[in-house]
């Protein structure tokens, strides 16, 4: 018999009756899920999930859960925000065990928070369960480290669309040396957001990478720089998800790499 995970180690308990529970999926792999989280979505009565998380986690939650797809790709929401925020709310009121299982992490680009403020307007209880976010699994599985100290001392993460669909960002901020952004949800601008950024100081041949449904089996990664990689992603059919990177820590990725890319 396999022993039971941290035996010893003292949990928050076992999910409870009435409360909403937050639950980071991670980038894809389902052995990248927190301790907490595989508990948690064993024992849910009611699953909300996005696209993002995939059918190998999926298969970890709680085969009797009733389960809710909420959808969450861009331009096509099966629920509405608004609306199911107040779901949530809902389903936590009929004292049931609910959990909203989000691909990477709730609180970045998640809209997590969004929903624990509709969750403590109306006194219900919940629990946030961080997850790996993408950022952090997809660099690490492309064999791009986010930092080092030769190349970049800060990362940026932003998302590549805005609530109102445009791509309005501190191009300035982001147009710096020394230094890694990650561009979430941002595959369908990306020969504007390779413009602005040469437009914005960078140069023309800076190192960037896009990679297509990290830390999975359908992982693909395209590396060029900005004048090259927009053309680059096109040839080579990615589709989303996937994760910009840009940077000069795209050069150690030939060095880094470790994942065998088989999609």
């Amino acid at each position: 018999m396999t022993p039971s995970l941290l035996p010893d180690y003292p949990t928050r308990g076992p999910a409870q009756p009435g409360t909403v529970y937050l639950v980071g999926a991670g980038p894809g792999d389902p052995e990248l899920l927190t301790v907490r989280a595989l508990r948690i979505i064993a024992q849910a009565d009611v699953l909300v999930y996005d696209h993002l998380v995939s059918q190998a986690i999926l298969d970890l939650v709680n085969p009797a859960a009733e389960r809710m797809y909420a959808g969450k790709q861009r331009g096509n929401h099966s629920v509405p925000q608004d609306d199911l925020n107040l779901l949530l709310v809902k389903l936590a009121r009929e004292n049931k065990r609910i959990v909203r299982l989000k691909g990477g992490d709730p609180y970045t680009f998640g809209r997590g928070g969004e929903e624990v403020e509709t969750l403590k307007e109306n006194g219900v209880p919940f629990e946030v369960v961080p997850g790996i976010t993408a950022a952090a699994g997809v660099a690490a599985f492309a064999g791009i480290p986010l930092t080092h100290r030769n190349h970049a001392q800060a990362c940026v993460f932003v998302t590549g669309h805005l609530k109102d669909g445009s791509m309005n960002l501190d191009w300035p901020g982001l147009a710096r040396r020394r230094q890694t952004v990650i561009i979430y949800m941002g595959l369908n601008g990306l020969s504007y957001l390779c413009e602005q950024l040469v437009a914005h100081g960078l140069p023309a041949d800076w190192p960037a990478a896009i990679v297509q449904q990290g830390t999975t089996a359908n992982q693909r990664t395209v590396t060029g720089t900005l004048t090259t990689l927009p053309e680059l992603a096109v040839n080579a059919g990615l589709k989303a998800p996937t994760l910009i990177i840009v940077g000069e820590v795209v050069k150690l990725k030939d060095k880094l790499t470790w994942f065998s890319e088989t999609g």
